[in-house]
């Protein structure tokens, strides 16, 4: 890390927990550079807090190339990397234009990549990966199945993708540590746009008005992921952990499969042909 004030780029920015968490870092006094899918949204928050912004459709992998190098030419050096782009996808199905199921892509293979394609940038930095209670509760991982092609709901899909992200961090950590610290964190079940369009139990959890009057705020999840970003590794958050309300927690077992970690790591860089 590197002193006070921090470059800190974080993906999923357009609304929800990442602008919340992109005002409060900024009022902070760090450099934030916000990177989002909707480009008046995206735009509005960079303008609101005077930073830099880029686009990025993670359903487009040429994208995320794209995106990195335009965020290397920006900030040679990144002191936190937060991957906080994701979402639940709406039945049926479906495979992008890169030949992968749309959760497993949006959710892990973009968020690997770009933090891949972006290692020269990241000496000694922190990568955040927003994850989720889903892996612990919807998971049903199977390493030879990771894109669906056996068995798919929007629920499990998500929780495998947001288990991948638990087992990344975990194996990214192992890797790299200590010059790269990682960590992995569920921001709450927040009254966000999160779920729109997904349909069934997952739209109605987030979006009917009784349900939302008990849901996290975005600024509470927002200061999660900004407590993190601005914490010190191995002092404020354990290298290679998973958080739920700021504390250390346990999630689905099978994130403490090193194995299951490092071949989910192997797949996904032969996926991507890394």
């Amino acid at each position: 890390m590197s002193g006070d004030s921090r470059t800190i780029v974080l993906t999923g920015a357009s609304d929800g927990i990442g602008a919340a968490a992109a005002r409060q870092l900024s009022a902070h006094g760090h450099r934030v550079i916000v990177v989002g899918r909707h480009p008046e949204k995206t735009r509005a928050l960079a303008t609101e807090i005077g930073a830099r912004f880029f686009l990025a459709d993670y359903g487009e992998l040429d994208q995320v190339h794209r995106l990195a190098d335009d965020l290397a030419q920006e900030a040679t050096t990144i002191d936190v990397l937060a991957n906080n782009a994701g979402g639940v996808m709406p039945s049926p199905r479906a495979v992008t234009v890169d030949g992968f199921e749309r959760t497993f892509q949006v959710n892990h293979l973009a968020p690997f990549l770009l933090t891949h394609l972006l290692m020269p940038c990241l000496s000694r930095a922190a990568v955040i990966q927003t994850a989720s209670v889903a892996a612990r509760r919807f998971a049903r991982f199977d390493i030879d199945d990771l894109q669906g092609e056996r068995r798919w709901n929007p629920g499990t899909a998500y929780g495998d993708a947001k288990l991948a992200n638990i087992l990344f961090t975990r194996e990214l950590d192992r890797r790299f540590g200590p010059a790269l610290s990682a960590v992995a964190f569920h921001p709450g079940v927040v009254a966000t746009s999160f779920a729109a369009g997904a349909g069934g139990p997952w739209e109605f959890l987030y979006h009917n008005p009784l349900a939302r009057r008990v849901l996290t705020s975005t600024e509470t999840g927002g200061a999660r992921l900004t407590w993190l970003a601005e914490g010190e590794p191995g002092v404020r958050w354990r290298r290679g952990g998973y958080y739920e309300r700021n504390r250390l927690a346990h999630t689905n077992p099978l994130a403490d499969d090193a194995g299951l970690a490092g071949e989910l790591w192997r797949r996904s860089a032969a996926l991507l042909g890394l």
